[in-house]
């Protein structure tokens, strides 16, 4: 059985020839096979740093399981698809508003695994039916809804959690955020947020030699004077050793919250495909339910254990079109020094010790970013907004998620926010198109093209 751990070396193994490109199946020689990978390594490493903070989870253990997600893929794959899999941002909004609820850690990742679940599911489906079963249940109106309003339910979190804990270094992180994203090139502008938290822990280091303590409320919401940035922690733990497991806990409130995101990751790893297959040149619209299955199993196993679920790392993606090298043993490479991260506890503890108005910063960039990537489907999409069939059911959805509208059922059962949101923009689409006049349902896909395209029986065809 190919399990595409087998490379071919390319040309002599140090540079490739000007245009060349290095395949998934090829490898340079092993020391630039492993430079490569500790380059995906910090690509990705920012994302994957902040996530698991914001969502309350221990960051070792993330880090950790991302690693071990990303041979999950690699293996399903078969080598085919090289992707590294992160932390997913996508469910720091769900993970805010489940322990606003009162839910614990246990709680975020019992409902995470159900997600995954599902995720593994819808890949077995587009496994099986093909892609044309996304373009047909979830058009781009409805993709960039869902995501726009995950990533506007967070604005609460930020003015009310973080950025009171310290207001002005909230602000600099911001700008100073905000200048790295735009003004820095290549390398340097993938990893922008990284680079925001680094400059938030020595502002916050500077103003406490500077000012002293600050008066305000701390993480738990208490008024207080408190050192900005508290390293305690980092001279206690150790520098080996394994990262906090614990099992999940299941409710269904917080399911419920949760299963809305299954569109996002959706949408994500069809993305990725797609984009991969354009810059390698191959057709991978066969590999694309194996993908969404992979990432779904990747995230049972890590939810199982108490960490976060993972997703595609669109930052893999710029890694790949700068350097031209798309060989599947980089990520291997980058699995690996994962999975050494993962068992410093000390690391942890530096990722523990973030100050509460350094994440403000960060976060007011960072969700916003987050909302207007569903936008940004609308755009590449065409989504025409003048047709009511498109504007009324995203207009109601995105109002009722980002204003965390409740619609209570019972004493004990109600629908809000992220849930009932996406509710009311995927059952108000399909019903408002099922009663529309003809003239309203042009659809443009959730995919374009690519190197395949479809029948008008929804069969499909390739392009020789």
């Amino acid at each position: 059985m190919d399990l595409g751990v087998r490379w071919k070396l390319h040309g002599d193994g140090r540079t490739p020839a000007p245009g060349a490109v290095v395949r998934p199946d090829e490898r340079l020689s092993w020391p630039r096979t492993a430079g490569l990978g500790a380059q995906h390594v910090v690509a990705m490493f920012g994302a994957s740093f902040v996530a698991p903070v914001l969502m309350g989870l221990d960051p070792n253990l993330a880090i950790m399981m991302s690693g071990v997600s990303t041979v999950i893929f690699l293996l399903a794959t078969r080598g085919k698809v090289p992707s590294y899999l992160g932390c997913s941002l996508s469910f720091v909004g769900v993970a805010a508003v489940i322990r606003a609820q009162g839910g614990t850690s246990a709680t975020v990742t019992g409902a995470v695994l159900v997600v995954g679940v599902v995720l593994f599911l819808v890949g077995l489906a587009v496994q099986y039916f093909g892609a044309r079963i996304i373009h047909a249940t979830m058009p781009p109106i409805v993709t960039g809804a869902v995501v726009m309003l995950i990533g506007f339910n967070l604005a609460p979190v930020t003015a009310s959690t973080y950025w009171p804990q310290d207001q002005w270094t909230a602000l600099l992180v911001m700008l100073f955020t905000g200048l790295a994203v735009v003004c820095l090139r290549g390398f340097w502008s993938r990893v922008a947020i990284f680079l925001g938290l680094v400059f938030g822990y020595g502002i916050s280091f500077v103003f406490d030699r500077v000012f002293g303590k600050i008066h305000s409320v701390d993480g738990g919401g208490h008024m207080t004077d408190h050192w900005r940035l508290d390293l305690s922690g980092v001279g206690k733990a150790d520098w080996i050793g394994l990262p906090a497991f614990h099992g999940p806990s299941f409710q269904w409130s917080a399911v419920l919250v949760a299963l809305p995101v299954v569109i996002a990751l959706v949408a994500e790893n069809a993305g990725h495909v797609k984009a991969v297959g354009e810059m390698t040149g191959e057709n991978l619209d066969d590999k694309l339910g194996t993908a969404i299955s992979a990432d779904g199993v990747g995230s049972v196993l890590s939810t199982a254990l108490g960490g976060p679920p993972n997703t595609t790392y669109s930052e893999n993606i710029g890694v790949m079109a700068a350097t031209r090298v798309y060989s599947t043993a980089a990520y291997w490479a980058a699995a690996g020094f994962a999975l050494l991260f993962g068992i410093c506890p000390k690391f942890g503890a530096v990722v523990a010790a973030i100050p509460g108005g350094v994440l403000g910063g960060i976060t007011v960039i960072l969700y916003g970013m987050i909302g207007l990537l569903g936008a940004q489907i609308w755009i590449k999409s065409k989504v025409d907004l003048r047709n009511p069939l498109n504007l009324v059911p995203a207009a109601a959805g995105i109002i009722i998620g980002i204003g965390n509208v409740t619609l209570k059922f019972t004493d004990t059962f109600s629908l809000s926010g992220i849930a009932l949101g996406t509710l009311v923009v995927i059952t108000g689409y399909h019903a408002l198109r099922a009663l529309a006049p003809a003239h309203l349902k042009t659809q443009e896909p959730l995919l374009d093209e690519g190197p395949s395209s479809y029948d008008e029986n929804g069969g499909q065809r390739r392009t020789p």
